[in-house]
Parts: structure tokens; C-alpha cells; sequence
């Protein structure tokens, strides 16, 4: 079988704070609009993105990509789009690619979604009669009709994510590059896209895949790559790999985690979270928290200066990476019109938490008016749910029924049957 992808000694490097040299020629036109005077030979500090980094992805395989934020993942698809150029190494691509890396990522603003269809079937090199067959198709999977002929600037992000997903997946790409579809849009739409590129693996078309869901990779991936600090740290079945990567986020902690020295976050860093710990109802430390237990979760910050309506969240996930809770101060409407600067806490008081036995992951955010994030922070923490005897039955439940239970009871007045007790059958036998 061919190889549909083959990297080599792929490398990038970026200069903070100045202009990049390995940019596509309308990037530099831009720069230079933007920056007339700035030293093309000025030098600034260095990031390498990707350094190194060789693989090669057969025709028809499915390969999930993974690794934290900021690792590389995101670059690697540029550049295997075409999008950006590498500072060194080789890539080749055999045969029609399509790309998803961001929300609109292709689209002409002033064009409509039906001229935005085409636009892109004539960049992949399609005729207009190919894209004819294809357009109703594309239209109904999107569910745009209506606004179909509106121009995409009037577009929600969600309907620009359908319609990109649509167009990339449906225009008969033999390669096909998606950047975390599934971070956007409801859970219909992602089922859909799931779907869709389960067909496209069963059709021999290439998809490079990258996502933090690490169920739906281990579900649509046979192989999987993990990109850490710009370089390849694993390549392999996609399930021994998500292992490995998932087994690196055990080590963070159980009672308490400090988060003063983490490097892996981003925002502007006006206030940022410097720890998080697990506490019982009486304020102490709690190690061991069971299913039904009560749960006191202690945020640390510091503000280094006065911050206008912040707002405190997080996201919890599964070890897979299945989204359990996505929460903030923002969506019980405490609102704190100025934060002072200095340190402090707030605690998240959970009377009965309704998690199954498992292990969570927390991953932290801070955000401000006009959408600006002051910190984020990936997979800071861990929670370990212990078994218990929820339903007071003396039959504990755990991970194979599910990731949450409900509190519930039967009532079975409505049976006609003879209702004997436990007790009873045990006494007559």
C-alpha cells in the first residue's frame, strides 16, 4: 500500500515578539503592512514548534494525534495544509487534502455558503459539475438551508463549524485533516461527524485526527501519535498510546495540587490559579472521596492586579477525555464587578457528589469581559472516585455501569405479583 503522507526531519520555529521569517508570502505582506520599520534580521526569543519530527501514514489509515496544549499538534496540520512553510525537513502529500483546523478555516467572508461550497471545490481541483453532485449533500448534512444563501460573515460559529465540516468531508478528498471538530457544536452534530468519518475509514480515504476526546480516538483510530514539546514521543496503536499519554496526568495529585510553577497554560497571566485542593465538610483534606460523598473544592488565585468581572471555571473529563461537567461562577451569576489584586479562594461546596468510581481530571480556566482568558490550565489535577455502597444495597456499583448515577428508588405498589423480602424468602427456605 502507498504511503498517502511522509514526513521528514520536520522542524518550526517561531521568534516571539517578531516577525517570522518562514511565512507564506501573504503573511509577510501583512507583517510588513503592519510592522514597515521592524528589522527583518531583528532576533527575538526562540520556540520550536515541531523539531524533528518524521513519520509516514500509509493510504487509508486513521491516525489520531494527541498531546497536550501547545505541544505541536496544531502546527504540524498547518503545515501539512500547506498552510504555513517548515523552518527545515520535507512533507509529502500524494492526492487531494482537506482541511479543518479552525471554525471558517477556508472561507471568504463576503461570499455566501453556496459560493464558499464551490470556492472550495475549485481550490481542491474539482469541476463544477463534481461539486454539483456533491451540493446537496453538503447542504443537508451542514443544516444550513436556510441561510445557505447568506454570506458566512452573518454566520454563528457553530453554523461555520457545520458547513467547514461538511465541505472538507464531503468534497472527495483522498486526505483529510480535522483539528478538534468535536470541541465545537452539540452532541447531535458531533455523533454526525463521527459517523461520517467512520465512513470515510471504511471508504480508504486518509484522516489525521487530532482531538482531546480520547474515546472518540481510540474509537475511529487504529493509530495514534503523541506530539510533546514539538516532537514525536510515541507512535503506535492508538490505545497503547493514549495509555502512555494518559498514565503522564497520574501523577498529579489527590488531596491538593499546587500550580504555581506549572508551565503548560496560557492567557495573559493578570490572575491565574496557584493551586486547587480537595477538602471534606469540615475543611480539612480529603484523600479518599467515594461515590455520594460530600466534596469542598478549593480554588487558590492570585491577581496581580484589580481584575473587572472575572470569571472562575473548569471542565471535569473522564480519563478518555468525555466531557462530565463544564462549569463556571459566571453560569450561577456571581459576579464580582472588581476583584482586588492579592492572593485568595473560593470554594465549589458539592453536597453529594453522583460520580461512579473512576479517575477525573480537572482542567481550570479564568476569563474576563470581552472573552479575554486571564489563565488556563490543562489537566491540572486529578480526583479519584472510590467505590461505595450508593444505594445502600450491599451491591457497590462501579466504571462498567456508566460515569455518574442518579439518586433514585423503585416503588412497586403497581406489581400484582406476591412481594416477599429477602429476609422472608431466606426464613421459608
Amino acid at each position: 500500500m502507498m504511503e498517502s503522507i511522509r514526513v521528514e526531519n520536520l522542524s518550526k520555529r517561531y521568534l516571539l515578539g517578531q516577525r517570522n521569517q518562514e511565512t507564506m508570502l501573504r503573511e509577510r505582506i501583512v507583517n510588513f503592512l503592519k510592522h514597515p520599520f521592524a528589522s527583518a534580521g531583528s532576533t527575538g526569543d526562540i520556540l520550536w514548534a515541531l523539531k524533528n519530527v518524521s513519520f509516514s501514514i500509509r493510504e487509508g489509515e486513521v491516525v489520531g494525534v494527541i498531546g497536550r496544549n501547545g505541544a505541536g499538534k496544531s502546527t504540524l496540520l498547518k503545515i501539512l495544509s500547506k498552510i504555513t512553510y517548515p523552518t527545515s525537513g520535507r512533507v509529502k502529500v500524494h492526492g487531494r487534502v482537506a482541511s479543518l483546523l479552525e471554525v471558517g478555516t477556508g472561507f471568504h467572508e463576503e461570499l455566501t455558503g453556496r459560493e464558499n461550497i464551490y470556492l472550495n471545490g475549485s481550490i481542491l481541483g474539482m469541476k463544477k459539475k463534481e461539486v454539483d453532485e456533491k451540493l446537496d449533500e453538503i447542504v443537508e448534512f451542514s443544516g444550513v438551508e436556510r441561510f445557505i444563501d447568506t454570506p458566512i460573515k452573518r454566520y454563528s460559529s457553530g453554523m461555520r463549524l457545520r458547513l467547514g465540516f461538511a465541505v472538507a468531508a464531503h468534497l472527495d478528498p483522498d486526505v483529510l485533516i480535522i483539528d478538534e471538530v468535536l470541541a465545537v457544536g452539540d452532541a447531535v452534530f458531533q455523533k454526525k461527524c463521527l459517523s461520517l468519518m467512520e465512513d470515510l475509514r471504511e471508504g480508504g480515504r486518509t484522516v489525521l485526527f487530532v482531538s482531546h476526546n480520547m474515546a472518540a480516538v481510540e474509537n475511529l483510530c487504529s493509530r495514534g501519535i503523541w506530539i510533546d514539546s514539538g516532537s514525536i514521543r510515541e507512535d503506535g496503536p492508538a490505545q497503547r498510546v493514549i495509555s502512555s499519554y494518559m498514565s503522564t496526568f497520574a501523577n498529579t495529585q489527590q488531596a491538593s495540587s499546587d500550580l504555581e510553577d506549572t508551565r503548560s497554560r496560557g492567557g495573559t497571566g493578570e490572575i491565574r490559579y496557584t493551586g486547587i485542593a480537595f477538602l471534606g465538610a469540615d475543611g480539612n483534606p480529603q484523600p479518599l472521596t467515594r461515590s455520594g460523598d460530600s466534596l469542598r473544592i478549593r480554588f487558590y488565585y492570585r491577581a496581580i492586579k484589580p481584575i473587572p468581572y472575572p470569571s472562575f471555571g473548569f471542565r471535569l473529563n473522564t480519563e478518555l477525555g468525555t466531557l462530565v461537567t463544564d462549569t463556571s461562577t459566571w453560569h450561577h451569576c456571581l459576579d464580582f464587578p472588581e476583584l482586588p489584586a492579592g492572593d485568595g479562594y473560593l470554594d465549589l461546596e458539592i453536597d453529594s457528589l453522583n460520580l461512579l468510581p473512576g479517575r477525573y481530571y480537572f482542567s481550570l480556566w479564568l476569563t474576563g469581559v470581552g472573552g479575554v482568558v486571564y489563565d488556563a490550565v490543562e489537566h491540572c489535577a486529578c480526583l479519584e472516585i472510590e467505590l461505595a455502597n450508593v444505594y445502600r444495597s450491599g451491591r457497590s456499583i462501579d466504571a462498567r455501569f456508566g460515569i455518574v448515577y442518579f439518586p433514585q428508588r423503585w416503588n412497586l405498589d403497581g406489581m400484582k405479583a406476591e412481594r416477599l423480602t429477602r429476609a422472608e424468602i431466606n426464613a421459608e427456605s
